[in-house]
């Protein structure tokens, strides 16, 4: 049996994925919505839109002409702008809002981690390495352009310049065990690796992988999340408040 009423998931992620198919094991019209960035994308079981709202006005808009009961906005920890979107939409058109976001990694004995703010601040810490890998996404890498030294660049998709005069672009989509970053790292000799806290198992073998081998890895901090939004930390509370809701 369907369960009454559509709700809204801002996806793109691994949790967004697991929340829509349980959703929709459970009964509940899901509706997934993805950014469109990456070009041949996973898609939830359910309905899926994709493209951009263009932003919070696009996004009240949108939520005005196409009612739901709750939007869950499972996006990627560092997609601010769609959080802040998300944010002040649900605030203009009153509709339940809940943010899934996983938690961020914790050191572990031997991690050699470098805390900085921003992607400028992570180009500005690398200066004195000769060979980096940048895996901070593709759209974030001409923070990096003006680097000189070797730069070793993973991404799903090829990325757009301005990239570093010397980089190396490897097209491979996750997860990786350790034993492939093991390999990657040892292969083009990496003496630094560059990431964003983005929590979860599917990235964290670089992580393993550099401690192994006592490379440090500069870490960039989440962005702050907007004030008055419930978060949870997991699909299967996501699920509990999204079945209160509907």
């Amino acid at each position: 049996m369907r369960v009454t009423g559509r709700v809204l998931v801002l996806g793109g992620t691994g949790e967004a994925r697991r929340l829509a198919t349980g959703l929709d094991a459970e009964g509940v019209d899901v509706l997934s919505s993805l950014a469109g960035r990456v070009a041949d994308p996973a898609l939830p079981p359910g309905g899926v839109r994709i493209g951009g709202f263009g932003g919070a006005d696009g996004l009240v808009a949108w939520l005005r002409a196409n009612p739901v009961r709750a939007v869950v906005d499972a996006t990627h920890p560092f997609a601010a702008v769609m959080t802040a979107s998300a944010a002040r939409a649900a605030e203009v058109t009153g509709v339940p809002l809940l943010r899934l976001q996983r938690p961020g990694w914790r050191a572990q004995p031997g991690d050699d981690w470098r805390w900085v703010g921003s992607l400028e601040e992570a180009a500005e810490a690398v200066a004195g390495f000769a060979r980096v890998f940048l895996t901070t996404g593709r759209s974030g890498l001409a923070a990096f352009a003006g680097l000189t030294q070797e730069v070793l660049v993973r991404s799903v998709d090829p990325p757009e310049p301005p990239l570093p005069a010397r980089t190396t672009v490897v097209l491979e989509r996750g997860p990786f065990s350790v034993a492939d970053e093991l390999a990657l790292l040892r292969e083009h000799r990496v003496d630094v690796v560059v990431t964003k806290d983005s929590g979860g198992h599917l990235t964290e073998a670089k992580l393993t992988a550099a401690r192994e081998l006592g490379v440090p890895v500069v870490l960039v901090r989440r962005p702050p999340l907007p004030p008055g939004v419930p978060t949870v930390a997991t699909v299967e509370e996501a699920t509990a408040w999204v079945l209160r809701h509907v």
